[in-house]
């Protein structure tokens, strides 16, 4: 009886230590997540480079989606808010946002940014 007991607990404290360290998993990947998509934010702010946005785009939501299930929540999040601000307030049009959105899409799925890589875009981005 001891034993059975003593394995029940077990089980608890090893599946609520699961939790936990999938929580912080997930938290971890977000934070770096939510930094690939600021780096590549200030990578096409530096860059200037017309034609280039796409590109930014599809390369933040794919560094992202790269740290798992958290890093992909995170660019979801501010790949949505971000274009729901652009199409409400700058006033750029629903095409450019339905575009810009494709291309996050791909890049959160597994697709090659490159896809929208501009020619001429320099090799440092």
């Amino acid at each position: 009886m001891r034993l059975c007991v003593c394995l029940m607990l077990l089980s608890f404290i090893l599946c609520a230590n699961a939790d936990i360290f999938e929580s912080a998993k997930f938290a971890k990947d977000a934070v770096g997540g939510a930094w690939d998509m600021l780096r590549a934010y200030l990578d096409m702010r530096e860059a200037n480079y017309k034609g280039a946005d796409k590109y930014f785009h599809a390369r933040g939501n794919s560094d992202a989606a790269q740290r798992g299930p958290g890093g992909a929540w995170a660019a979801r999040v501010i790949s949505d808010a971000r274009e729901k601000w652009q199409s409400d307030v700058s006033g750029r049009g629903e095409e450019d946002t339905r575009a810009d959105q494709e291309a996050n899409e791909w890049g959160r799925n597994g697709g090659d940014p490159n896809r929208y890589r501009p020619a001429g875009l320099p090799s440092k981005y």
